[in-house]
């Protein structure tokens, strides 16, 4: 059987390649092992999307006072809250399900795939060839080399969702975005929470706007261990325990491990096929082709940023490359992250660090706080603050967002940054009032806070002022 098209993944980046392919005719062939969606629906942005927001309800109720609103303890059915989040799962999982993908004229193979040459795929016994490959087989949590840990119960990602009782004390092993965004949702759910980071909690954010979100986490009773190493873990009384430097123990309930990810390409027999990899992923030029010319690697599989919306932009580059050999360039630069506790955090481009460490001082960094903000005051949320880097002649280097909704705000930010527009761009725009929005441009007019006073400036209004 010969395509045009095989994709092997049915997560985010395959579907949209499969999807786009057989809207333009092509016949497609789409090979997906597990759940039809994969990472992202099942055991990822959904799930935890939905455990995220039931328990901001339970914050809301407990936090009412302030607004004149005296709410008592809510009541939490953590077995609801899971009905809850496998409701979402299925509202969206129409979608990607393989009877929609079949109207659309591809053929889904639920098989394990493999390559038997460079131009063959093996599945189900079946021989499949065809013009294009695609790999899109995402990623999965790292179990990280810790004595007694592959002995004890733990949760991953692709575990944490099917729970349906509220853990009494949970242990994290982890302080990136996962690791953090459960925290917050579970403690708010009822859980006591301990998060347990070898390095620096959200280290790879931006530490000034890192540190609205610790406080937060921390103010709300989530216990955080920066830079701590783990010894051991062993079953317990209590459930597990986790024994950290210095000798301390600590005893939880349960256990999550949320350590890191790595890219699903063994068993793909990418050596027959021609296809080189690393140990971060496949190898891909610019374009997202492989050392084989007919195969593209995108999302996760292609070893770098492991975004959702990563995966859909590779996907669009792949459909217009395969299918309409246009040339394409996979730019990493102005990619936005969003880590989804409350407050959010949302970066683009370069960081403060960052910055400094490629243009020295040649930079400028703006500031607007939320305090300083109208609605932010009317909502009560006013932590955390706008922060953009900018480089000579008002070229925006990165831009970042610690506050309520910053996923929502970095936007502007993205847009001007991917057209190549400066920092005049979000000075002349005009955000509605009352808005959060309007600290984007607060921030951005800082850049030209020395105007008023500056000296030459002063003086060619007076000149001018002669002659009116």
């Amino acid at each position: 059987m010969r395509y045009d098209l095989a994709v092997i993944g049915a997560g985010s980046a395959g579907l949209t390649v499969a999807a786009a392919a057989a809207k333009f005719g092509r016949k497609v062939v789409l090979f997906e092992m597990g759940k039809m969606g994969g990472d992202c629906l099942n055991y990822g942005c959904v799930p935890s999307k939905a455990l995220i927001a039931a328990a901001k309800h339970a914050h809301m109720a407990r936090t009412g006072a302030r607004f004149g609103i005296a709410v008592a303890e809510p009541q939490i059915d953590f077995a609801r809250v899971h009905t809850h989040v496998q409701g979402v799962i299925a509202a969206i999982a129409p979608n990607d399900s393989q009877e929609r993908f079949e109207m659309l004229g591809v053929k889904v193979v639920r098989a394990d795939a493999r390559f038997r040459d460079a131009s063959t795929i093996e599945a189900n016994g079946e021989a499949f060839t065809a013009r294009r490959f695609v790999i899109a087989t995402g990623s999965r949590s790292i179990l990280p080399s810790i004595p007694g840990l592959a002995d004890v119960p733990y949760f991953t990602n692709e575990t944490l969702f099917d729970n349906r009782e509220c853990p009494d004390h949970l242990t994290i092993i982890g302080g990136g975005a996962i690791g953090m965004e459960m925290a917050q949702a579970h403690r708010r759910l009822g859980s006591r929470v301990t998060v347990i980071e070898a390095s620096d909690p959200l280290g790879k954010e931006d530490p000034e706007l890192a540190a609205v979100i610790l406080k937060s986490l921390a103010d709300e009773g989530v216990e955080i261990l920066a830079k701590t190493a783990i010894m051991a873990v062993s079953e317990s009384g209590a459930g597990i325990a986790v024994e950290i430097a210095g000798g301390r123990k600590i005893e939880g309930s349960h256990l999550l491990v949320a350590a890191g990810r790595r890219t699903n390409i063994e068993g793909l027999n990418l050596e027959a096929a021609g296809v080189a990899c690393t140990a971060k992923g496949i190898t891909v030029d610019r374009g997202l082709k492989t050392t084989n010319a007919n195969v593209y690697a995108i999302g996760d599989a292609a070893g770098g940023l492991q975004f959702t919306h990563v995966a859909a932009y590779h996907a669009g580059l792949v459909v217009r490359n395969a299918l309409f050999g246009l040339p394409v360039n996979a730019e990493s630069g102005v990619i936005p992250r969003v880590t989804f506790t409350d407050p959010e955090l949302a970066q683009v481009g370069l960081t403060e660090g960052e910055a400094r460490a490629r243009h020295g001082d040649a930079i400028t960094i703006l500031r607007w706080p939320f305090h300083d903000n109208d609605r932010a005051q009317t909502d009560a949320a006013t932590q955390g603050l706008v922060k953009a880097i900018i480089g000579k002649r008002g070229h925006i280097l990165g831009a970042g967002i610690a506050g309520a909704q910053a996923g929502e705000l970095i936007q502007p930010w993205v847009l001007a940054m991917g057209q190549g527009l400066g920092i005049k761009s979000l000075v002349d725009m005009v955000p509605p009032y009352p808005t959060r929005g309007e600290a984007n441009r607060r921030a951005a007019l800082e850049y030209y806070a020395g105007v008023a006073t500056n000296r030459w400036i002063r003086r060619v209004m007076d000149l001018v002022a002669k002659f009116r």
